[in-house]
């Protein structure tokens, strides 16, 4: 970009000069032409006029068009990043409702610099060529043209410390309003069912008026810094036609030079007056910029790591910590355990007791407070993004999608993905036949909640996402919570051929239909690892404490009495 803005500060060089066309015309005409009454003089001075304009002109929409290709290029160079903050942000931070605010400041910032404010930057380091003409015709008009100058770089100062807050809160506003907005589009059966639409169109008409009043606000202080800046300039610009007046009755001016005088005044004046005109724009656009560089923070571009070969041995956890996103509470403490290939490792305890952030943190989704998660010995962060998710397959608790067809929500999205891999992944997850038997089978289309399939026929297609590719490490949250008989063998079957071609499967269940394919079990119990270790061993000695537990409470409860009266006992 950088040839580009050299290229445009030298056009707005040339187009300032041939600003100078018209002062320089009319001192001509009424200096010139005027006092000799050449006619020819007056047409070759009128066509040269029309030929520094049209070149200006043309110079000017090609400077504008620059502007609109490098907002374009800018826009282009965010957009990935921009998205990597609303995909990662609900995994880092806790969200404000408005998960497309990141890519609104983007187009803030895109809009602002395709509009007029970019020129007026471009055109400011030229005012003072304006203003030595104005001191060369007459060190009055200089004067004048300085003093209204300073007048409206005090209202620009003005205007940004008025706007600065108001535009914050407007933009504060417009994030509440667009929440409550998703909150209603995700929770739509829920309104409809419970008939609590109309109260929450309550909540939305308070945050549409807020937004409402923080865009009038903000519109009035800048309308009103605007509309005195005009005014100003067409004082001074009458002004300057009343002194040069004056001038001319004292001797000291031409007659040509009072139209001169006031071009090259209106000409000083117009950046600045184009820098209040869109302040607010300007403004905005640093603010989005300052948010965006906040979130880039939070996530650096990765640097490329060595390739590490495919796991095939084992996956250790070892001292973890895990707390949920921008949160300081653990969920998770001090587990450690290993699981070799070829195994499967059931998770079970009551709710609320960390297993769903256990298993998070080990996919990568969550991020570890302190330990590591192991593949082969290498942590995760060792291994570059793409390639770990080649190695592992996640099945969370909620099934969504993407907008698109089965085929490329089982294929993750994966552009040019091999059709046999996804068929054959669908097969390991028992969801082909129920595929194939929709109407464009895998060509059928689905959305976030998964369109028209069932809860059941949503979990397996998940299912099928996970074992795409054969991973290595397969992590299932909960992954027969719908599924029916059938389904719960499909995925009986699909743990096995996991474990079959030696890799590691961890299931999180509250159902026993798992229980028999399970050879580990981890007992999991508020946030603590309770018992690890083969699964008859760990559920022979859960079973003895269970029946300690009963003896001891049998023994220590108060005998019962049975007492008659009138033969009611």
């Amino acid at each position: 970009m950088r040839r580009a803005l050299f290229g445009t500060a030298f056009l707005s060089l040339i187009v300032n000069i041939l600003g100078l066309t018209g002062p320089f015309f009319m001192l001509q005409v009424y200096d010139r032409v005027i006092p000799s009454k050449s006619v020819p003089t007056l047409v070759v001075l009128g066509l040269l006029a029309i030929l520094l304009y049209a070149f200006m002109g043309v110079l000017d929409t090609i400077r504008s068009r620059i502007f609109a290709r490098l907002a374009g290029i800018v826009g282009s160079s965010l957009s990935e990043r921009v998205f990597r903050v609303i995909s990662g942000t609900p995994l880092k931070l806790k969200s404000n409702g408005d998960v497309l605010k990141p890519a609104q400041d983007m187009d803030q910032i895109r809009a602002f610099l395709s509009g007029p404010g970019p020129s007026t930057f471009f055109d400011l380091p030229w005012l003072p060529i304006y203003l030595a003409a104005c001191f060369f015709l007459d060190s009055a008009i200089g004067l004048l043209a300085t003093a209204a100058l300073v007048l409206l770089m005090v209202l620009n100062l003005a205007a940004s410390w008025r706007t600065r807050k108001l535009t914050a809160e407007f933009s504060t506003a417009l994030s509440n309003r667009n929440a409550i907005g998703e909150d209603a589009s995700r929770n739509a059966e829920i309104l409809a069912a419970l008939v609590m639409a109309p109260r929450a169109a309550l909540l939305w008409n308070a945050a549409s008026e807020g937004v409402s009043e923080g865009q009038r606000r903000a519109g009035d202080v800048s309308s009103f810094y605007a509309g005195l800046s005009k005014t100003l300039r067409n004082i001074v610009q009458s002004a300057s036609l009343g002194l040069g007046a004056y001038l001319v009755i004292e001797g000291e001016l031409s007659g040509g030079a009072i139209i001169a005088g006031s071009i090259f005044v209106a000409k000083a004046l117009a950046p600045v007056e184009q820098l209040v005109a869109n302040w607010r724009s300007l403004l905005s656009a640093q603010q989005s910029w300052k948010r965006l560089n906040r979130s880039f923070a939070l996530f650096p571009e990765a640097f490329s790591r060595t390739a590490l070969p495919k796991p095939s041995r084992s996956l250790s956890v070892e001292a973890l910590y895990v707390a949920p996103p921008a949160e300081q509470r653990l969920t998770v403490q001090n587990v450690s355990f290993r699981v070799e290939a070829g195994s499967v490792l059931g998770i079970i305890g009551p709710s609320a007791s960390g297993k769903s952030s256990l298993v998070r943190a080990i996919t990568g989704a969550w991020s570890a407070q302190r330990g590591k998660v192991c593949l082969d010995g290498a942590s995760l962060d060792q291994w570059p993004a793409e390639a770990r998710s080649r190695n592992v397959g996640y099945m969370p608790q909620v099934s969504d999608f993407f907008a698109g067809t089965i085929s490329e929500n089982i294929a993750r999205l994966e552009p040019n993905a091999d059709h046999a891999a996804i068929v054959a992944a669908a097969k390991a997850a028992g969801a082909h036949d129920m595929i194939v038997a929709l109407a464009d089978g895998y060509d059928t289309r689905m959305v976030g909640n998964g369109g028209a399939l069932s809860a059941g026929q949503r979990q397996r297609v998940a299912l099928a996402r996970a074992l795409y590719g054969d991973p290595f490490l397969v992590v299932l949250d909960e992954p027969n919570s719908n599924l029916d008989a059938d389904g719960d063998i499909a995925l009986v079957t699909a743990i096995r051929s996991v474990r079959d071609r030696g890799g590691i499967v961890l299931v999180v269940a509250h159902r026993n239909s798992v229980v028999s394919v399970i050879d580990l079990l981890l007992v999991m119990e508020g946030g603590s690892k309770k018992a690890f270790g083969p699964r008859d061993e760990v559920l022979k000695h859960m079973n003895q404490q269970q029946n300690a537990r009963r003896r001891m409470a049998a023994a220590s409860a108060p005998a019962l009495t049975v007492v008659e009266n009138e033969g009611q006992p």
